[in-house]
């Protein structure tokens, strides 16, 4: 157990960074901070319009300012990292530095299945890494392995979401990292 720090989730998009986030956060009686909600509030634009505005270079800019914000707030928060987050060294040493870092998992054909809902409820803005007329699962297989040393090098845990609900998923971190489980 370690709650003298930040608690930080990592992983591919549709991993359940969130969704696990928000129920660690009311588990832990921590906030619960989302670096692309973070990213989203101070630009006034959605992560889809940053990318189309400014392209991706931009957008990792936000999301490293973004990170930072979280990582000094006070008191210890539960944090959901973007996916690419952690591509950046610099967030990758203050992660590991100022938070326990978890990296949920989940192969990519589970992560394509969970994504696809967000994708149908934004009209296909909600992802603006998967592109149109290519598989998402065969997108987020290649992210997932250019990733893969990243999340590695970042992550003190690794956790596997697949075939888990969101409140499973938060049991397993807990159990995994060591915090007692209702």
């Amino acid at each position: 157990m370690d709650d003298q720090r930040h608690l930080v989730l990592i992983g591919m998009m549709g991993v359940g960074k969130s969704s696990v986030g928000r129920r660690l956060a009311l588990r832990l009686g921590r906030q619960f901070l989302d670096t692309d909600k973070i990213v989203e509030e101070a630009a006034g634009m959605t992560v889809a319009e940053i990318f189309a505005a400014e392209g991706e270079a931009g957008f990792r800019q936000r999301e490293a300012a973004a990170v930072r914000e979280a990582l000094e707030s006070q008191p210890w928060a539960v944090i959901a990292f973007g996916g690419g987050a952690v591509l950046d060294p610099i967030t990758r040493g203050l992660a590991r530095q100022l938070a326990l870092v978890v990296w949920l998992q989940a192969p990519a054909r589970e992560l394509a299945r969970r994504v696809s809902a967000s994708m149908r409820r934004s009209g296909g803005t909600a992802r603006p890494l998967l592109t149109p007329g290519r598989s998402p699962e065969q997108v987020l297989d290649e992210l997932a392995q250019r990733r893969e040393e990243a999340y590695r090098s970042a992550a003190h845990v690794l956790v596997d979401t697949a075939g888990r609900s969101p409140g499973q998923a938060a049991t397993a971190v807990l159990v995994a990292t060591g915090w007692p489980t209702p």
